[in-house]
């Protein structure tokens, strides 16, 4: 009989939202350091942080869900097999 499956638990809580902090703290320091380096001007810097930045975010909320055991949809059964 397969064991019964198992639901992430704090840890994996706790190693979530450190993921999406790390990528907001990434993000902000890589479009920073661009602006500052002046490959990025202020207009494009904003731009970069209102559009780039959620987009990042579900990225990484999407990767740390499914490494995290959090995914159990029909598309991550399909890539499991």
């Amino acid at each position: 009989m397969p064991d019964p499956p198992r639901s992430p638990g704090p840890a994996a809580d706790r190693a979530f939202a450190l993921g999406l902090r790390g990528t907001v703290v990434g993000v902000l320091l890589g479009i920073g350091l661009l602006y500052l380096a002046g490959v990025l001007t202020a207009r494009d810097a904003v731009l970069a942080v209102v559009l780039g930045g959620p987009v990042a975010i579900i990225l990484a909320s999407c990767v740390l869900g499914v490494w995290l055991g959090y995914s159990k949809d029909a598309l991550d059964v399909a890539l499991s097999r």
